[in-house]
């Protein structure tokens, strides 16, 4: 579903990204791990063509990003680690606007909704204005815009900041329904502890470069990823 081969993203003399590559089939939810400044929010927006990069390819459900960016954005969405939303809509309105761009009809976009609303506790909120949301609820209306088109990759940064407890069990619970229907998703996190009970794989991106990669079981072994990550931290790359 998603295909990354020899990324390479540079600012100036730093190299963000350093040849990644990374190949993350279908039903896989693949978690992405690395400290602050290692490029993972880089490699993110590589792939959903909102940055561009030096060289390599990237390839979403076979389609090259660099060839068919507004192909590859159809099948995918992304939420970034601190949503930009337009608070001046309501949350129905901003809902129904992302429902026109992705040209969903008026009775799939109602089902949906209503479907993912109710499961977010959030249906009663959407006559409200963004403005008036808080830093939670904006992140499940975020979450709630980026499902309502049944995307087949879901790439996301740090999603589970700012959601309750019973917004985060209920994520978890979409997400695999997502990839058990044939999709896929990679995204980035420092909660450890959930990326090691949730993801079938685990990659572990240092200075730009990918230090380990593979099922999640492989990667940690007998240890904790906690202690798989700090003992890699503390190694040279």
């Amino acid at each position: 579903m998603l295909r990354i081969e020899n990324l390479t993203k540079t600012f100036g003399d730093k190299r963000a990204v350093d040849n990644l590559s990374l190949h993350i089939k279908k039903g896989e939810i693949y978690g992405f791990i690395g400290h602050n400044g290692a490029g993972k929010t880089t490699t993110l927006r590589a792939c959903c063509s909102i940055m561009n990069f030096d060289s390599g390819e990237i390839y979403i459900d076979g389609i090259s990003i660099k060839e068919d960016p507004i192909g590859c954005k159809k099948k995918l969405a992304y939420i970034p680690d601190n949503p930009d939303l337009y608070e001046y809509l309501s949350g129905i309105k901003y809902l129904n606007f992302i429902s026109d761009i992705y040209q969903i009809e008026e009775d799939e976009r109602n089902e949906k909704i209503k479907k993912y609303s109710d499961m977010f506790s959030l249906t009663s909120d959407l006559a409200q204005p963004i403005s008036a949301y808080s830093h939670g609820m904006k992140q499940k209306l975020a979450l709630i815009s980026a499902l309502i088109h049944s995307p087949k990759l879901i790439l996301m940064d740090e999603p589970f900041v700012g959601l309750d407890p019973v917004a985060s069990h209920t994520f978890k619970l979409l997400m695999r329904e997502v990839c058990d229907n044939g999709g896929a998703i990679f995204f980035s996190t420092h909660v450890l502890e959930v990326a090691q009970k949730l993801c079938d794989k685990i990659a572990i991106i240092k200075q730009g470069r990918l230090v380990v990669s593979g099922a999640t079981e492989e990667v940690t072994k007998d240890k904790s990823l906690e202690n798989v990550f700090l003992e890699l931290e503390g190694e040279n790359v």
